[in-house]
Parts: C-alpha cells; sequence; structure tokens
C-alpha cells in the first residue's frame, strides 16, 4: 500500500478498474498500460512506477482481485469513458462513488473474514438501492448469457434505452418523507413546471492538440463545425452536449488557428449518455440565454430590466426589476424557480462621488476616495455591464491613448465619442482600473480595464444609506412585494418567455416547454401551540404572537433583582431614573421583583469613564450591570462588553438613552428590557409542551469575518438543558480558514452533554442538531463527515453510550415562497401568505434529501420566507410529523420576541452569540460562568 497516495479519484478509479486482464500465472507487463493503453499517464509521462490513487480506487482493485480469485470472472472491460459519483455499471463498465466504494469495502472485508455468507435481510438506510444495484451487477457478472467480451461501441438509437441504465444511475435514492398530520391547506409556489420531451442528452469530450489556453478560440473553432455537431450544443471549452447522437464514437476535426495559421485538431469523445432531467447545469444557462433574448441585463447573479426602471429621486435612486431564475429536479418533477428581484442602483456617479468627498476631506484626499471606491461595484450606462474597481489610477486621464485590438492607438474620449456618441466632460479626472476574474485570466483575458468614473454609476446600497429610515421605507415601497404582485409578476415572466419566437426556440431546441402557472401544492398546517406561564396558558393564535399576555402574566421563573447597577451621563438623568421607576413598576406585574439600584452618575460619555466606573463598583454580589448611552458609538459598546463577559464575569445591559426618551412608549420598552434582563439572569419566560422526553436540543452557527489571510469564523454551540427546553447551555470556538470545524464541534457537545448530566443526573436520550450556517455544497461533508466524527465522542461517555441522533441543516437565506390560495366569490383565486406552522414536504422538495418547508413566522407587509429544513442524519427515532412538530415548537421559545421566528430557538441564539463574539469582543471569549445562561441576548 505504500505506493498509493491520494490523487484524483475518478481518473485513479479507472485507471485501477480498466486494465485488461492477466491470464492466472501471466506476469504483468513493464510497464502497466494505462486506460488509454499506451504506457503513459493522462500527462504523456511512463507510468513505471505505481500512480497515485484515492482510497476508494485502491479498494476497488482489491476487489476486483478478490473477485476474480473467487468467482473466476472475467475482468471488467474497458469504460467509453469517465463516470460520475454513484454510477453504477454492468459487465462492460466500472463502478464508482462514494456509496459504491464503501460498501464495495465492507463488502471484501467480510471475504476476507469469513467464507460463510451474509445474514439474510434487505439493507437499511440510503446505501440500500446501492446494494441492491451491485447485487444485481454480480448477478449478471456470473450470467452465463452475457458474452464474455462485451463490445466497447457506443450503442445503437434503438439500444439508448438499456445503455442509459448502464451508464447513469442517480448519486443517491430518492427519498420520499411525508408527514401527514395537522389541517390540509391549498397552496402554491413561485415553481414553474418545466414539460421535458427528451429523455437524454450525449456528453462529448473536446480535446485540442496542440492545445489551446483561450475559451473564446475554442469557442469559435468548434463552431465552425456546425455541419457535424449541429447548430443546437452547450459547450464550455472542455464539455460538449449535444441533443444527438454523432456517427462516430470519436469525431475528428480540422480547423486553422487564425492568429498563426496552424492546423489544430480537435478530438470529440463520447463520455456518457445522461438524462435529460438531471442536467441542471445545462438548464440554468439556456436560461440565462433566455434572460438575455428578453433584454435583460445581468448585474452579479441575476438579470434585471433596465427600461423600466422606479425611479426615487428624493434619495438619488433608481430600482431595477428583474428575476432569479434557477431550474432543478425537484420530488415534483423537472421545476424552475423565478422570484422577484430588484437592483437598488444610484444616479450618482462615481465623478460626484469623488467631488462629495474632494469638499469634505480635501487633506487625504486620494486615500479616502480608494476606501470608499475599491472594492465597489458599479455599472456602464452605455453597454449596461457591471465592473468592479480594483484600483484608482491617478497618474491617468481620459486624454490618455490606448491599443485597440487591431493595434491602433486611440485616447478613451474619442474612442466613447466614436463607438458610443458619449462626450467626456471632465478631462483630468482619474482613471479607474477593474482586472479581470481569475476564470477570465485562465481563458486569455489578462487585459486590466480601464474605466472613465464619470460614466461609471455606483451600485448597490452603502452602511450609511441602510441606516437610514426614511430611505428605506421609500424603497419598500417598490421592493417590497404582497404574493398576490409576486404571482402576477410570475405569470407576466411565463407569458413573456411563451409568447417571444426566440426564447421559445431556445427551449424548443432542448425539448423544453414552460407550463402557463406555477405548480400548485397541497400543504398542512400544524395545529396552534400552547403558551405555558407560571400560572396559566394560552393559545399562541393564528399570528403565533403571545405579546398582550406576556406583560400581564408571569413568568415560568423570575429572577428578582437585588442588587444591580445603572450607570448614565448628567444630561441622560431624568431618563434614567424614569427608566428605574418603570422597571420598578411593571416588574411585579411578570412576577419578577427589582428593588432599588446602585446608581452611578458619569461626569462626561468617555469610553474609560464608563470602565473605570464599572471596575470600581463591581463586587461578586452584583447581577446586574445597566449602562444607559447617549449615543450610539461601537467601540464604546464594545469596551463595555469585554469588561463585563469577558474580565469581570457579569450580566450586562446597554441602553442607548433615545430609546427611553419617548415616554409614550416607555412602559413597552421597558417590559421588553425586563424579560430580557430576566433571560440574561437566568429566569424561564414561557414554555411549550415538548412531548419527548430526555432529550437534547442543540443549535450551531457560524459567524464569518474578513477575507484573505485575515478570515476568521466564529462558531457558536447552544443546546438545551431540561425537558421544557426553557434552559440552555452554550459555547463558542474560534476557526481559522484551514482549519476543521468538526473539531470545535466535539468539544462544545461534550461539555453540553456533561452539563446536562450535572442538571440531570443523567445522560441525554436523544440528541437532535439544528446545523446553520451550511450551504448546498457542504450538505455531503456535514452527513458523511461530520456526523460520524460527533458520534465518536459519545464513547467518552462508556461504551455503552449510543444516544439517538438527528442532524439538521437550517437553511433561510432561500429563494423558494410560498403562497395561500384564497378563493373567494367572483373573485377567482388570490394569494396571500401562508399562516405560521405551514409545512409543505413533497413536490418542491429535493428527490435525495429528507427535506421539508415551514412558514413559521407571521408577517404583515411583503412576502413571508419559509425556511428550508433538511434532515442529514436522521437517527432519532422520530417520524416526519415528530420532527416537523418538534421544529416549530423550537421557533415558540426564543425569549427576545414573543412571538415565533424563522429559526428554531437554538438557532437563533447560536447566531446571536457568534455574531456578539465576532462582532463585539472581537478574539475573546466569553467567561465560563456565563456559559449557563442567556447572557446574550
Amino acid at each position: 500500500m505504500s505506493g498509493y497516495g491520494r490523487g484524483g479519484r475518478g481518473a485513479a478509479l479507472l485507471e485501477a478498474l480498466s486494465k485488461p486482464a492477466r491470464k492466472p500465472g501471466q506476469p504483468p507487463s513493464q510497464p502497466e498500460q494505462n486506460v488509454n493503453g499506451s504506457g503513459q499517464n493522462g500527462h504523456g509521462l511512463p507510468t513505471s512506477h505505481p500512480v497515485p490513487m484515492g482510497r476508494g480506487a485502491y479498494l476497488a482493485s482489491l476487489l476486483q482481485q478478490q473477485q476474480m480469485r473467487e468467482q473466476k470472472t472475467e475482468p471488467i472491460a474497458e469504460t467509453s469513458g469517465p463516470l460520475g459519483r454513484g454510477t453504477i455499471q454492468t459487465a462492460t463498465q466500472v463502478s464508482a462513488g462514494r456509496g459504491i466504494l464503501l460498501m464495495q469495502q465492507q463488502q471484501l472485508r467480510q471475504a476476507s473474514q469469513s467464507s460463510s455468507p451474509s445474514p439474510s435481510g434487505q439493507p437499511a438506510g440510503r446505501g440500500a438501492s446501492i446494494q441492491s444495484a451491485l447485487a444485481a451487477q454480480t448477478a449478471q457478472m456470473q450470467s452465463p448469457h452475457l458474452p464474455k467480451h462485451p463490445s466497447p461501441t457506443v450503442p445503437t438509437q434503438q439500444g439508448i434505452t438499456q445503455q442509459m441504465s448502464m451508464l447513469e444511475v442517480a448519486d443517491k435514492p430518492a427519498v420520499m418523507k411525508h408527514g401527514s398530520s395537522g389541517q390540509p391547506i391549498s397552496l402554491s409556489a413561485n415553481h414553474i413546471a418545466v414539460s421535458c420531451n427528451m429523455e437524454h442528452v450525449f456528453q462529448y469530450a473536446v480535446s485540442f492538440r496542440p492545445d489551446i489556453d483561450s475559451k473564446n478560440m475554442r469557442f469559435k473553432m468548434v463552431n465552425e463545425h456546425k455541419d457535424t455537431i449541429g447548430s443546437t450544443k452547450q459547450f464550455d471549452g472542455a464539455i460538449l452536449y449535444l441533443p444527438k447522437k454523432l456517427d462516430q464514437k470519436e469525431t475528428v476535426l480540422k480547423s486553422i488557428r487564425h492568429t498563426d495559421g496552424a492546423e489544430i485538431t480537435i478530438t470529440i469523445k463520447l463520455v456518457k449518455i445522461v438524462r435529460l432531467q438531471s442536467m441542471t447545469t445545462l438548464f440554468n444557462v439556456i436560461f440565462r440565454r433566455i434572460m438575455s433574448i428578453l433584454g435583460m441585463v445581468q448585474v452579479s447573479r441575476h438579470y434585471y430590466d433596465p427600461r423600466h426602471p422606479a425611479m426615487v429621486p428624493q434619495h438619488k435612486l433608481e430600482v431595477w426589476p428583474g428575476y432569479i431564475t434557477a431550474i432543478h429536479e425537484r420530488e415534483g418533477g423537472l421545476l424552475l424557480l423565478a422570484d422577484v428581484s430588484h437592483r437598488v442602483l444610484r444616479t450618482e456617479t462615481v465623478l460626484d462621488v469623488m467631488n462629495t468627498i474632494l469638499h469634505q476631506k480635501q487633506n487625504g484626499f486620494q486615500d479616502e476616495c480608494t476606501r470608499q471606491l475599491v472594492g465597489c461595484t458599479v455599472i456602464t450606462r452605455y453597454n449596461n455591464k457591471t465592473y468592479r474597481i480594483d484600483d484608482i489610477a491617478w497618474e491617468k486621464n481620459p486624454e490618455d491613448k490606448f491599443s485597440t485590438s487591431k493595434g491602433e492607438d486611440i485616447s478613451f474620449m474619442n474612442y466613447y465619442k466614436s463607438s458610443y456618441n458619449i462626450t467626456v466632460a471632465d478631462t483630468k479626472q482619474p482613471l479607474l482600473l477593474s482586472r479581470p476574474k481569475k476564470r477570465d485570466q485562465r481563458d486569455g483575458g489578462s487585459d486590466i480595464i480601464a474605466l472613465i468614473p464619470e460614466l461609471c454609476f455606483m451600485s448597490g446600497l452603502t452602511d450609511e444609506i441602510r441606516s437610514d429610515f426614511r430611505v428605506m421605507k421609500d424603497l419598500a415601497v417598490h421592493t417590497r412585494v404582497s404574493p398576490e404582485q409576486r404571482q402576477l409578476s410570475m405569470k407576466k415572466f411565463i407569458n413573456t418567455v411563451n409568447s417571444n419566437a426566440d426564447a421559445r426556440n431556445e427551449l424548443e431546441k432542448w425539448g423544453l416547454s414552460l407550463e402557463p402557472s406555477t405548480v400548485p401544492i397541497q400543504g398542512r398546517l400544524l395545529p396552534e401551540e400552547d403558551i405555558y406561564f407560571r400560572n396559566s396558558n394560552h393559545k399562541a393564535g393564528r399570528e403565533a404572537d403571545w405579546g398582550r399576555h406576556i406583560s400581564r402574566e408571569n413568568c415560568i421563573l423570575g429572577v428578582d433583582l437585588y442588587n444591580w447597577m445603572v450607570l448614565f451621563t448628567n444630561r441622560d438623568k431624568n431618563r434614567a431614573m424614569d427608566f428605574v421607576r418603570m422597571v420598578q413598576k411593571e416588574g411585579p406585574n411578570m412576577g419578577i421583583n427589582i428593588q432599588n439600584p446602585t446608581t452611578l452618575e458619569l461626569r462626561n460619555d468617555r469610553t474609560e469613564a464608563y470602565l473605570a466606573t464599572i471596575r470600581s463598583n463591581l463586587n461578586p454580589e452584583v447581577q446586574l450591570v445597566v449602562t444607559i448611552f447617549p449615543t450610539s458609538r461601537d467601540d464604546r459598546y464594545n469596551a463595555v462588553k469585554k469588561l463585563c463577559l469577558v474580565d469581570a464575569p457579569v450580566a450586562t445591559q446597554v441602553i442607548n438613552a433615545r430609546t427611553i426618551s419617548d415616554q409614550r412608549k416607555l412602559r413597552s420598552v421597558c417590559q421588553k428590557v425586563i424579560l430580557q434582563m430576566n433571560a440574561k439572569l437566568g429566569g424561564e419566560l414561557w414554555a411549550v409542551k415538548i412531548p419527548v422526553r430526555n432529550t437534547m436540543i442543540c443549535g450551531i452557527d457560524v459567524y464569518h469575518e474578513g477575507k484573505g489571510g485575515k478570515a476568521q469564523s466564529v462558531g457558536a454551540f447552544c443546546a438545551s438543558m431540561n425537558k421544557d427546553c426553557t434552559r440552555w447551555f452554550s459555547d463558542v470556538y474560534k476557526q481559522t480558514p484551514g482549519e476543521e470545524l468538526i473539531s470545535g464541534l466535539k468539544m462544545s457537545l461534550s461539555k453540553a452533554i456533561i452539563k446536562y448530566h450535572e442538571l440531570n443526573h443523567s445522560l441525554p436520550d436523544r440528541i437532535v442538531i439544528f446545523r446553520d450556517g451550511v450551504g448546498d455544497g457542504q450538505l455531503g461533508m456535514v452527513a458523511d463527515y461530520e456526523v460520524s466524527q460527533l458520534e465518536s465522542c459519545f464513547s467518552q461517555f462508556g461504551e455503552t453510550y449510543q444516544p439517538r441522533l438527528a442532524v439538521i441543516v437550517v437553511q433561510k437565506r432561500i429563494n423558494t415562497r410560498i403562497y395561500a390560495k384564497l378563493q373567494g366569490a367572483g373573485r377567482g383565486c388570490q394569494y396571500d401568505n401562508p399562516p405560521p406552522g405551514t409545512v409543505v414536504d413533497h413536490t418542491i422538495t429535493r428527490k435525495e434529501w429528507y427535506d421539508f418547508f415551514l412558514v413559521s413566522q407571521h408577517v404583515r407587509q411583503g412576502t413571508v420566507s419559509p425556511t428550508h429544513y433538511i434532515v442529514v442524519h436522521d437517527g432519532s427515532g422520530l417520524n416526519p410529523d415528530q420532527i416537523q412538530r418538534m421544529t416549530y415548537k423550537m421557533t415558540h421559545l426564543y425569549y427576545n420576541w414573543p412571538g415565533t421566528v424563522r429559526v428554531p430557538a437554538p438557532c437563533q441564539y447560536a447566531h446571536k452569540l457568534a455574531y456578539l463574539v465576532g462582532q463585539n469582543l472581537r478574539d475573546k471569549k466569553p467567561h465560563d460562568k456565563l456559559m449557563d445562561k442567556l447572557f446574550f441576548l
């Protein structure tokens, strides 16, 4: 095994398994022939030494040798091309994919340990269908009806369906786990069914000899051979997809490179036949073309219509309407997700911003411009393209010249005049530099683009604009869209595509067409939850809001406040005294007795004054430190938090004086502050009924900050400590980009289990983890790697301790929207936001994952966003109804809001903690003394 190192899994696997078989006793040839039979590796080098391969390829080669020895079968013949993950082939192919290789490893281990047959029974879990497929493969290999030397040629048109089953099998079997509890509700979603009348597409590998680096040149050369490959194609520079099969398995074409007249040989080789509905990448490329056909302009990742902007002149802004589109194969078939999007652009140019900076700050003008502008995205209206500002060339101006592609020298001013009929007014302004992306550099586009500030318009919103309530309120008129308006926009989009001949033709080339309306869905509405207080309980209500009850009911556990401090400046003295009187008056109504605090008046509002006063008056008996700031300042807030949460652990409450300045709102504000302070001291505000006993429910989230070498992440872990999930333990851990996330998670989980045992005198029988901060690309890593690592930490509590574990990924940044259908007399079907507790676990869910959508919160404006839950590991023993109901219950337990929130409470707690440590405490970790309380609210 010393000759096998880490290598490309796909290439190594083909090389290991596709070699011609040697007869018994026949010595191997030197050097061994590779899959191309050339005695060279893929780079043209001789393979006199073993080629490095991954563990999967090595195990597969061992299995092949074992099968040849035990079954006396013919070796597997050479394949026609590489295969994807999870692919299963018959006698003419090899097997690949992680699931197959792991199973092969298990079979090899069983064969080496014992020759007895395995126990009867069907395998369980997501590998069941893979195992059955491999069993069928083995039976076919042993069948006497199979030819000993099957032909490797491409199948004929009549045998395509049969060859499809041999070439393409889904990575994972379809997962169908649906709940049944709740009241049926008629829904729709922003998904459009896509009809597909083609069954498959042909994938070809395209190579150039001699090699061509420029992707644009590759495109041109391939386009020269439309007579051979046809006009309908998708080519990315290396892989070619065609709706038809070429006459030959390997097609060789000739082209002339125009730059030097050299002859280029183009080899187009059939790799595999792919089921068309699984080609989501191809479909998304097609729809990008359609958006361009419709006159939409790409800004960042989405497309917008510059011809119909909504103007907001009072703030020098305009809003471009647009669409977000993505096509995927879902449980209900091939679906196009389409949603309304808006792009906010500023009507001021970069030159306007520079002039403003010049008037405000003449000294250090260039440095301030660089700070504010470098990294921003701008749009040029003359071609509606976006660019990123990477630098500012202060030594250049529009009168400078540059060389065109034809070798001619022309000034920037003359270029814009001749090309776009634009006259540049300011001839002395500097130029903006935009470097091409790395992928464009690889494709030969290495020239730096120079832009004129006068012609570049700012894109997006600054932090200053976002913090302006008036600006955001005026923008919301255009960007906040109701469900009914979204549905009308979807119908308009469908009609626009279907009525445009070019767009419709682009779809028809690949056998696609759009249905005339969004998909109907039958969802379920979960029952309203009972909210329990100390002496009573109330229904959460249709809007899932119990704010009216919280101020009149006693908390489950109220922590009396008898020793606390209030710090304030002289100008805020009256506000501070009003605040103290109001909290003392309202506290008993909630079951919390609040004594007179130690009031400390400061001479000034300097940060040092706050810190010095707290240090001099703090002692172990102090329960809470309340600081009233006259203005909002991050540095002062961070300093107080570091002192009270790291150096001298004590609960702290920071209040902006403006928040308590309005006497009409003071009572309502003080009620919320009382609840927050009580939770920080370890109090329990309300609860819901949790029927699953001896269960620890956890939440994980990650805060990311910085880029490049300074990038770091803060992970936060929060776990319930009692049966009602009203007490919580939390922990934080830091990581660098190269550090494994799981190392901190294992330690946090172990700490939580130890704390759970201290409080309950028993270990949890079941652990449910809600994992936030995971993208689609990381789902496999969480399911295959993190889960096993988390389970490995259970052994430290005894060899027999194996709690039931479930890991659920929480995704809230999604574009899926769900609408409730309203049937009214004489008005047809209208749409509104679905009520809290709406669950959808079919049609728009993924085929290969156990997932569901849940609408847990109520919104009064705009369209509600559901949350996507993906059960990546389910060893909890709970059925779908129980998992969905438990998830909904958890959204009721966030103590910062008397209503449901968008994600489960432990996830929201973890988010708050991670943000506090990453944004405010920076490189400091909260004191362990505080970790059993919600000090971060």
